[in-house]
């Protein structure tokens, strides 16, 4: 390499994950629903006809590194800003530079902003008028929803695309080309690692790429080399790297302990359900897991039967995930003994299961009854309709009968409360109000 070739060295200085992004398309890792061969995205892209989007997934899926195969691809040119460092002065002054690309030149311009859900509405006003006259093609990527973070103006005027955790064996493929890559990756190493350390980074990486890709480097480079120069990399080293133990079963084990675990919760079992909580996380699950699922029973199994059985799992993995290991495993197991010793009820899961299938089966044309519709912009009809509505403060208990349902659905029943814990006081509730059929 050359003494004076700044980018040679900037480039050798780069992590690993950062010198292996793809550059193209045909190299670019997982997605495949989005850029498979045909898709939308990738036609967009190959006919430099791609119109303003939003990239929404979880880190390390490749939503920035497909942001710049697009700036590659195109041949407009590309404005890169951070949503978090930017202000309403680089936005106006990214529109001038692309206003000022179009007039003189023809060429549209991109503007790629990472973390977009960080844009508070003035910033986000700034922008829309060049978005809604075609002056820029805007590309967001958030690991936040845009429907709920974001201003709905931008949101409505691009199409999102949703990124998913990548494959443990995308990532697995990704991992062995970077080994033996000697111009981007680590191939000048010699370095050889063993199956199982490969497929324990793979697989802990959790779907994050850049994960996969920083544990790898750290075990190559840090492990000592042998006195012909190669090196070996065991599982113990990857697991230093990665800084997570390897399961101590196999995957088949996991899955029937993590069953177990649940169906303890359901069973009301809160001794099995310790057991099983700490035999997964001691055996190298990581915590959140049993958190996440510990959240989703306190619904599905406890339900209305005590609603604070949501509070306290929720409450439980927010510390869980604040405080990390092992603190955190004393609000954990407070939260499954809660929720093993709660009633049981699963009232709510019947409810939204027949509810979901009206929504997706029933197509009715009555729709909302008028006294219920937004009248801000109706017409006279509607705003007469309007006045029908009965406003249950109006009423002694705050209540008062009125059909909220559309005609074609409105005897239907989704939720009827048991006779366990909390909800036997709203089955009472419904008695005084007459509602219980």
């Amino acid at each position: 390499m050359d003494l004076f070739d700044l980018n040679g060295n900037e480039d050798v200085a780069k992590p690993l994950a950062e010198r292996m992004r793809a550059n193209n398309l045909n190299d670019f890792v997982g997605q495949k629903h989005i850029v498979s061969d045909g898709s939308l995205l990738r036609r967009a892209i190959s006919l430099d006809r791609l119109g303003s989007c939003i990239f929404w997934g979880p880190p390390g899926t490749g939503k920035t590194t497909l942001a710049n195969i697009i700036a590659q691809t195109t041949h407009g040119e590309f404005i890169k800003l951070n949503a978090v460092q930017a202000g309403v002065a680089d936005v106006k002054r990214a529109v001038e530079t692309a206003r000022n690309a179009l007039k003189m030149h023809g060429k549209r311009t991109y503007l790629m902003l990472d973390e977009c859900h960080r844009f508070n509405k003035t910033q986000s006003d700034s922008l829309l008028p060049a978005i809604e006259q075609g002056t820029i093609i805007f590309i967001g990527s958030t690991t936040e929803n845009p429907y709920a973070s974001m201003t709905p103006a931008i949101v409505s005027r691009c199409r999102v695309f949703e990124f998913k955790h990548l494959s443990t064996h995308d990532i697995l493929g990704a991992m062995q080309k970077a080994l033996h890559d000697k111009r981007k990756g680590l191939g000048e190493y010699q370095a050889t690692v063993d199956e199982d350390a490969m497929e324990h980074m793979a697989r802990v990486a959790g779907g994050d790429l850049r994960t996969a890709y920083n544990a790898l480097e750290l075990a190559v480079l840090t492990t000592p080399p042998k006195s012909d120069g190669s090196i070996h990399v065991t599982l113990a080293d990857a697991e230093q790297s990665i800084q997570r133990k390897a399961l101590s079963y196999n995957e088949d084990a996991y899955y029937d302990y993590l069953s177990a675990f649940c169906k303890s919760l359901r069973g009301s079992d809160s001794n099995a359900a310790l057991y099983y909580a700490m035999r997964l996380i001691e055996g190298g699950c990581d915590p959140m897991i049993v958190a996440r699922r510990l959240v989703v029973h306190s619904s599905e199994d406890v339900g209305m039967a005590d609603p604070n059985a949501l509070v306290v799992a929720s409450s439980a993995m927010y510390v869980l995930e604040k405080t990390g290991y092992p603190e955190g495993l004393i609000p954990l197991s407070n939260a499954i003994i809660y929720v093993c010793e709660a009633p049981k009820s699963n009232t709510v899961v019947l409810a939204k299961n027949a509810a979901q299938r009206d929504a997706i089966n029933v197509r009715d044309d009555d729709g909302v009854p008028p006294y219920l519709k937004d009248n801000t912009f109706g017409d006279k009809e509607t705003k007469a309709q309007s006045g029908k509505y009965k406003y249950p403060h109006d009423y002694a208990g705050g209540w008062v009968n009125q059909q909220y349902l559309p005609d074609s659905l409105k005897d239907k029943i989704y939720y009827t409360p048991s006779d366990y814990g909390y909800e036997k006081q709203v089955k009472e509730n419904r008695k005084n109000k007459g509602k219980l059929k």
